[in-house]
């Protein structure tokens, strides 16, 4: 039973709370029953830890099994949650990051790019969606909030284990090796003329998504080939870069779903 703030274990917890402190050690933590039941095999989990209230009341040895479980009381367990209303259990990960250059385009391929997103729920949502909606990759841009925040992960709901997510990617080079790969590069943008669901999204194409207050660079833009856009019919101006997201990608659904027959044609 650990019962100190001052254990080396409850000071490695915190520490990993922090971005820098994640890069440096290339972990991270997850939080919650079933997000660290999500977490797969081929992950390397260093530790499990556990509120004194969890061990009592689960069986821990399925956890056991996999890696080590060290047991806290349940009011240091509250000291290293990052959750108000702590389940009591969360486990400690190596990141499992792929070389982009070990990525391999398809040229029918459903992707996004994301520059500089900011708002932790805005990108674990985009990375729920695109998981839902069966994206094959999700590129960030330097400048995006840190993808193993814990806001971050507790949005994505697991799919951050389901999908390929490359950091820190130059875009304006990334988007050139997309056209060699025929793949159609949309930016979201409020000077587009053309509306999203005007254009064929069935071949490969990819979706760049913006900054939430300052939009899409310019030099990044540039690069695009097609820009688009969402009406607009009411007083707002645009809409939550999540949810803009969201419609984007179903559009891809739908018009590949049609294609392919698989849903009523009433639909």
């Amino acid at each position: 039973m650990i019962e100190s703030i001052q254990n080396k274990l409850v000071k490695k917890i915190k520490a990993l709370q922090q971005r820098k402190n994640r890069e440096k050690e290339s972990l991270f933590i997850v939080e919650g029953v079933r997000f660290v039941q999500e977490i797969p095999i081929n992950y390397t989990i260093v530790f499990y830890a556990v509120s004194n209230t969890f061990q009592k009341i689960n069986d821990i040895s399925i956890y056991e099994n996999r890696s080590q479980v060290f047991v806290f009381s349940d009011d240091v367990f509250r000291t290293i949650a990052d959750t108000q209303h702590t389940q009591g259990i969360l486990a400690v990960c190596q990141k499992k990051e792929i070389e982009l250059s070990h990525f391999k385009l398809k040229e029918k391929g459903f992707y996004i790019l994301v520059e500089k997103i900011q708002d932790p729920g805005n990108l674990g949502t985009i990375i729920r969606t695109a998981d839902a909606c069966n994206v094959d990759a999700i590129f960030l841009s330097k400048g995006c909030v840190d993808l193993y925040n814990t806001k971050v992960l507790r949005s994505t709901m697991g799919s951050l284990f389901h999908i390929p997510i490359f950091c820190n990617v130059n875009l304006e080079k990334y988007i050139d090796n997309m056209k060699q790969k025929n793949i159609t590069v949309f930016a979201a943008h409020l000077k587009a003329k053309q509306y999203y669901y005007t254009t064929d999204l069935k071949k490969g194409c990819a979706f760049l998504i913006g900054n939430e207050g300052k939009g899409i660079s310019d030099t990044v833009a540039k690069k695009c080939d097609k820009l688009i856009k969402i009406p607009m019919l009411g007083q707002a101006e645009s809409l939550n870069a999540s949810v803009a997201t969201a419609v984007l990608l179903y559009e891809v659904v739908r018009q590949r779903l049609m294609s392919e027959r698989k849903i009523y044609e009433n639909i």
